[in-house]
């Protein structure tokens, strides 16, 4: 397996830049997922590692080996797609057997990377079947056990769970991280999805219109978001967003009016002053319903009961809408007035640019 190192890699097709400028090191072993909005250049980001796009600009690296210029079946990368693509009229194991047929691996090797590679994903009684007698689930093992016989030093995975009804999706991420911890592979995984990006990476690269906007393990990419789109784009529900105004700003905190009342937070106020315009973020999960004093009051706008906990979507007489989290049993009713509180120490603050503040000195 290898490391992959991007320096500066870019892609226009015509005048329209669509990649610009990304730089980024891979680590050997490393579950990689690349999250963002349709459209945010994740996928042609992937493609262009496989050697399935050309770069405008910049280096690809995989294990120290410069390939911009390498064939894709010369870089040593495997790729499993959203559709995967495999051949109707060949046999499972066929479909397996064909990239390694097309290089001329001896078919007694062919045979033994097949049945081992059969025998890892549980699908030897799938072998004869055609993809036309398989299930969703059962044609992406196939294709990826057709990655896997290659035995690549990079797996590529470009949304494959995309297709799949929910339950089996669920099944699928456990099974490739277990797969992934198996092989002790390097992974890239493409998703929109952000559930899948924070259940499975081992790091999360979060992208925005062609640009990386953070790197970082899950937890700590959904607990301090570099900036607002982050923090609203990870997390089911995402973060609550509050535009407000600076009360009173020091070296060591910031004090902002939210509409009961005031946050306090524990961040470098220096380069604010009074009355500057920022963002208030907090988790759902740390915004409750109180029977005093608040820092929020509205309406039940819509509840959401999940079992273990119930959602609030309470919005205020100025039409902002906050998010908060209830037990399973909840008394609230559509309709009811509610008011929030939130538990202490929970808020982030975000600037006048959305880029998040940093902590006290």
């Amino acid at each position: 397996m290898a490391d992959v190192l991007l320096r500066d890699v870019q892609k226009r097709y015509g005048s329209q830049s669509v990649i610009h400028g990304v730089s980024l090191e891979l680590k050997h072993r490393e579950f990689i997922v690349f999250v963002g909005p349709s459209g945010c250049g994740k996928s042609t980001l992937l493609r262009m590692v496989a050697g399935l796009e050309r770069i405008t600009d910049g280096e690809i690296l995989i294990g120290g080996r410069l390939v911009n210029d390498t064939p894709p079946g010369d870089r040593g990368v495997s790729m499993v797609f959203q559709n995967y693509a495999l051949y109707p009229h060949m046999t499972a194991a066929e479909n397996m057997a064909f990239g390694l047929r097309n290089i001329g691996t001896p078919g007694a090797e062919i045979t033994e990377r097949v049945n081992a590679a059969a025998k890892t994903l549980q699908i030897e009684h799938l072998l004869k079947r055609r993809p036309a007698e398989m299930s969703g689930g059962q044609r992406q093992r196939i294709a990826i056990g057709r990655a896997i016989v290659r035995r690549p030093d990079v797996f590529l995975f470009d949304e494959p769970l995309s297709n799949l009804d929910a339950a089996l999706r669920v099944q699928m991420r456990v099974e490739l991280v277990q797969l992934h911890q198996r092989l002790e592979a390097t992974s890239i995984y493409v998703t929109h999805d952000q559930v899948e990006a924070m259940t499975m990476a081992d790091r999360i690269v979060v992208f925005r219109e062609g640009r990386i906007e953070q790197v970082g393990s899950p937890l700590e990419v959904y607990r301090n978001p570099a900036n607002t789109f982050v923090a609203g784009f990870i997390g089911a529900p995402k973060m609550n967003l509050l535009e407000t105004r600076v009360v009173a700003a020091s070296p060591n905190r910031v004090e902002v009016a939210l509409p009961g009342g005031k946050a306090e937070l524990a961040v470098d106020g220096r380069a604010l002053t009074v009355g500057a315009p920022v963002t208030f973020g907090v988790r759902p999960e740390h915004v409750r319903p109180t029977p005093g004093e608040g820092i929020f009051r509205g309406q039940a706008k819509a509840i959401e009961r999940l079992g273990r906990e119930t959602l609030l979507h309470v919005t205020g007489a100025d039409g902002a809408t906050l998010i908060a989290t209830d037990t399973g049993d909840s008394t609230v009713r559509l309709g009811d007035t509610v008011t929030l509180t939130l538990e202490p120490g929970t808020g982030r603050l975000f600037g006048a640019d959305g880029v998040a503040l940093r902590g006290a000195p």
